[in-house]
């Protein structure tokens, strides 16, 4: 059968662990927050009537892909054009190509961030296949000018967070919809893990602080895991309403 993505590729390596996803999910709630297009998510009225929910409707649609047979991937991604086109239609113009990428990029930088703290280092030919795999995404929803190389997607992610983001009354308010969904301790609990993974331009628009709280206890938690107790504190950290949406996410 033919995979959008191979099966021995680290990209199912990197979205098949659901506390690396969850990292991820950390970092793209950030962006969400401060993209200067994230009007467009407050149009529907999804994102602030439930954070939560959207961010990890993002997360399911990527891991759909990543795991799924070739037609089916296609498919998935066909339909979330046919979902922005909808939304297009009914605002009256059409989502910025700009804000697409953002999008794509926070996913690729994420995905090996997260994997990097959880996991190991990763190669460069590492990087360039999760750049290679989710720039086959960006292809089938007709974006353009993706960089073809690692170290052209840095320059242009490092373009992106400069020109794209601000911290503006979406931004708060997004935040307190944050705070309000996950409860204080899980709220600052977030906080911790983005200042772990943000790029300084993000974490310096958020006024967060430079060293993570959480960073002397990541080897903690991967002891815990190697004993199969990482569960003890997932369930912690995880509202009751997410579980099984988590346990379904271990692919490996």
């Amino acid at each position: 059968m033919d995979y959008f993505v191979d099966k021995d590729s680290i990209v199912r390596e990197i979205w098949g662990k659901s506390d690396t996803i969850l990292l991820v999910f950390a970092g793209a709630s950030a962006e969400f927050a401060l993209n200067k297009a994230v009007d467009w998510l407050y149009f529907t009225g999804k994102l602030p009537n439930d954070p939560l929910a959207r961010l990890f409707t993002t997360v399911n649609y990527a891991r759909a892909i990543v795991f799924s047979e070739n037609n089916a991937a296609l498919k998935a991604i066909d339909k979330i054009n046919a979902i922005h086109g909808s939304v297009e239609k009914s605002r009256g113009h059409k989502i910025p190509d700009w804000a697409h990428k953002d999008v794509l990029f926070m996913l690729i930088g994420y995905s090996i961030k997260s994997f990097e703290i959880l996991e190991r280092p990763l190669m460069i030919s590492e990087k360039q296949e999760v750049l290679d795999v989710f720039n086959k995404v960006g292809f089938r929803m007709g974006l353009r000018q993706l960089p073809h190389t690692y170290s052209e997607f840095e320059i242009q992610r490092h373009k992106h967070l400069s020109e794209n983001l601000m911290n503006g009354d979406f931004t708060k308010d997004l935040y307190k919809q944050y705070r309000n969904h996950l409860g204080i301790v899980r709220y600052y609990l977030l906080l911790e893990s983005q200042i772990l993974l943000l790029p300084n331009t993000v974490r310096n628009m958020l006024k967060l602080r430079k060293a993570s709280f959480l960073a002397p206890l990541i080897s903690i938690y991967k002891l815990f895991r190697s004993l199969s107790l990482d569960w003890m504190i997932k369930a912690l950290l995880i509202p009751a309403a997410y579980k099984q949406d988590i346990k379904r996410m271990n692919m490996t």
